[in-house]
């Protein structure tokens, strides 16, 4: 089968295009054949071992995966050969066929497209759990999302708004993608590339801040949000796409009761009752059209190299999908 594979840390031009054993499922795992695949700001950070946990070599990066079940291995009964399942993945996706816990499958419904189910299982959840298991939204509060026309930002929106926050400050880097926000439904927009945008938060908050605030650039803009976070605020750290790490003054928290809290994705395959539901509820959300999904680009599994250049030089917005 084709794969991309990773043998050095570096650039885009690292992302290799090649030729490798096709995988066979072992007791209690499917092979499915992959019809698109969900890209990351995860996997660039992967691809420069700049990842919150170590990545061995070779590796192949994707996290979410959409296809048909084509092989059983012993002791599968929970699905069937030709079922169309969505999963979210370790790795290994960027691939057209990969080995995966049967366990962990959930059934496309029709009314779901590939590239529609394939923004959920990672940027989904991502979204779901920041605000509701890590952030702890209550109705009627407010909340600052950052990168709101990216996946998880785009999502984010939405779920803040179903969840009853009161007033959804989305921040982004351009006025198309401001607008895009606003469609989704957030009340207010803030241009975070403009010096001083964390005094613009607090007016548009009367001066008490944000409640609830979903960060993941990193270096300066995470000491400007916690700038503008309300008295018993949560700020809830998820990544450092500028690739500069913070530096967090913990004694800076006592004076407004303010907590930072951090959130990884996998930790959550821990809990399966928490990542079960949650994924069922997107999927079923999904389904009834109730979650609106912004495809920003299809690429083909070879051009993997154009999607993490495209993604990193911030000319993309929505969710970005790869198919084999």
């Amino acid at each position: 089968m084709k794969a991309v594979q990773i043998h050095s840390f570096g650039g885009p031009e690292v992302l290799t295009y090649e030729e490798i054993e096709t995988p066979k499922p072992h007791q209690g795992e499917v092979v499915v054949k992959v019809s698109a695949v969900g890209a990351n700001y995860a996997d660039t950070m992967r691809r420069q071992n700049h990842y919150v946990v170590d990545t061995p070599l070779p590796f192949i990066p994707g996290s979410e995966v959409v296809g048909e079940v084509v092989e059983l291995g012993e002791g599968v009964t929970n699905v069937q050969q030709g079922d169309r399942v969505v999963a979210l993945v370790g790795e290994n996706g960027y691939a057209e066929y990969v080995r995966i816990n049967a366990q962990t499958l959930i059934p496309v419904p029709e009314t779901l497209s590939d590239h529609e189910a394939a923004a959920l299982p990672l940027q989904g959840l991502s979204a779901y759990h920041i605000i509701k298991t890590m952030g702890r939204l209550e109705k009627g509060e407010s909340i600052l999302i950052h990168a709101a026309a990216g996946g998880v930002g785009t999502l984010a929106v939405q779920l803040a708004k179903r969840f009853g926050a009161g007033n959804i400050i989305a921040t982004a880097s351009t006025p198309e993608k401001r607008e895009l926000a606003l469609s989704l439904g957030a009340d207010q927009v803030v241009d975070y590339t403009k010096d001083g945008w964390e005094k613009e938060v607090l007016e548009l908050t009367e001066g008490h801040g944000a409640d609830v605030a979903l960060e993941m650039a990193g270096g300066k803009i995470f000491d400007q949000t916690l700038d503008c976070l309300a008295p018993f605020g949560r700020l809830v750290v998820y990544g450092a796409a500028s690739g500069e790490l913070p530096n967090l003054e913990p004694f800076r928290l006592l004076e407004k009761n303010q907590s930072v809290i951090g959130f990884f994705l996998p930790q959550m395959m821990a809990k399966p009752e928490l990542f079960q539901q949650s994924l069922q509820e997107l999927v079923s959300l999904a389904a009834r059209k109730e979650l609106t999904f912004e495809i920003g680009g299809v690429y083909p599994l070879k051009e993997a190299a154009r999607l993490h250049e495209d993604m990193e030089n911030r000319r993309t917005s929505g969710k970005l999908i790869l198919e084999p």
